[in-house]
């Protein structure tokens, strides 16, 4: 009976966590489109615009993806600095900041991706950025 009981809060603790993680993720896509609707087409960094910037993949140069786009981060000086990451197939959702800095755009019919020179290890090597709690 015990087991069962563990077994009970130990689902409903997970699920408590899920539902926190998509509600994070929901609130920083949310953040990151309203961003994104207020810079307008004007280009922020590497010749995209905001928007353009959040529809793009970080990709390998030879096309493997490394992650999404996830948030556009701008310095002091109110540049774009670096980009807020998903890492692709991590599971939970893992968040790094990727440096602008040495990133090309690459575009391949209607999609423009970010080719980044660092390689898929390096990325994974990247501080976790912690989404704020929703």
């Amino acid at each position: 009976m015990r087991m069962l009981l563990l077994l009970g809060c130990s689902v409903a603790l997970l699920s408590a966590c899920s539902d926190q993680n998509e509600a994070a993720e929901d609130k920083l896509e949310r953040a990151a489109e309203t961003s994104a609707t207020v810079a307008g087409p004007m280009p922020a960094a590497l010749g995209l615009s905001e928007a353009q910037l959040l529809d793009a993949d970080l990709v390998l140069a030879d096309g493997k993806e490394l992650g999404d786009v996830a948030q556009v981060v701008r310095g002091p000086d109110d540049k774009v600095d670096r980009l807020l990451v998903e890492i692709e197939d991590s599971n939970p959702d893992r968040y790094v900041h990727v440096p602008i800095l040495g990133l090309k755009t690459v575009t391949k019919g209607d999609d423009t991706d970010l080719v980044t020179t660092m390689t898929g290890a390096e990325i994974a090597a990247l501080p976790e950025v912690k989404l704020p709690a929703p």
